[in-house]
């Protein structure tokens, strides 16, 4: 039997890149058995003895830790190896690098990543445009997405929409149904935006929507688990995909953030034409 790690994340931010990061390397092994707790904003000497504290009570716990400023950063690495504390910074090394690299030295600023500026407000624009266009809304004003999906129901539009929406990509995604219209300006040749369709196996997307079902508690809705009526759709679809030369991506076995990295492809080629 595997034994078990407590895991510290140690941020003097939000802790979100950090986050990320663990994410990354705990899907690297398979037999991981751990209890994660996180702790934002630290940014004193006291905070770290209360943490370093808590650690040497425990059996088996680790630190990662992501602390730009280095005196405080210094002082968690000696204390957590005073403790015999396994601890490593995530972020310091590849600052040192780069610093020589650049020739120019870091500011060691906490949150320095998240400072209002012209990229920060362009995001929450992204934001604000993708949920007021979300399941086919607003599309008075379809041209002045960036990206637009389309798909049947659940093939993951709205939760890829708003990732592409937090890295900037104002996105509209528009649910197919059968006999659906699609707007005009979209099928225009003066459109130039980037327009994609999104597919996923019948089988799968039956499974699915029998979940939802469940979940909802609608018995009303027999045709939308109905295997052979999704595969209509889905044929539909591949079939409008292709009439207007729109990009496909199947988003079968692929998670949000897949689809979203090959839209982003597509846009780029698309961008650069």
């Amino acid at each position: 039997m595997n034994e078990k790690y407590n895991v510290y994340l140690v941020s003097d931010s939000t802790g979100e890149t950090l986050d990320r990061i663990f994410l990354s390397l705990k899907s690297q092994f398979a037999n991981f058995d751990y209890e994660k707790k996180e702790f934002a904003f630290v940014r004193t000497e006291q905070q770290i003895d209360k943490i370093i504290k808590e650690c040497t009570e425990l059996k088996n716990a680790i630190i990662l830790y992501t602390i730009v400023e280095t005196k405080l950063a210094k002082y968690l690495s000696n204390l957590s190896e005073k403790s015999n504390v396994p601890c490593f910074g995530i972020l310091g090394n590849l600052i040192l690098h780069f610093s020589k690299l650049l020739n120019q030295k870091a500011i060691h600023k906490p949150s320095a990543q998240h400072v209002l500026d012209d990229d920060y407000y362009k995001r929450i624009e992204a934001i604000q445009f993708t949920m007021s266009h979300d399941d086919g809304k607003k599309l008075d004003d379809i041209i002045s997405a960036d990206i637009v999906l389309l798909g049947v129901s659940r093939t993951s539009k709205t939760p890829t929409s708003i990732y592409l929406a937090n890295r900037g990509f104002k996105t509209a995604n528009i649910p197919l149904v059968l006999e659906q219209k699609i707007p005009e300006d979209l099928v225009s040749t003066n459109y130039k935006k980037c327009v994609i369709g999104l597919v996923a196996d019948p089988e799968r997307l039956a499974d699915i929507r029998r979940n939802r079902v469940a979940i909802m508690r609608d018995n009303n809705v027999k045709e939308y688990t109905d295997l052979s009526h999704i595969k209509e759709e889905v044929d539909k679809s591949k079939k409008l995909f292709k009439k207007y030369n729109w990009p496909i991506i199947d988003v079968t076995r692929k998670s949000v953030e897949e689809t979203a990295a090959s839209i982003l492809k597509i846009f780029e080629i698309q961008k650069n034409k």
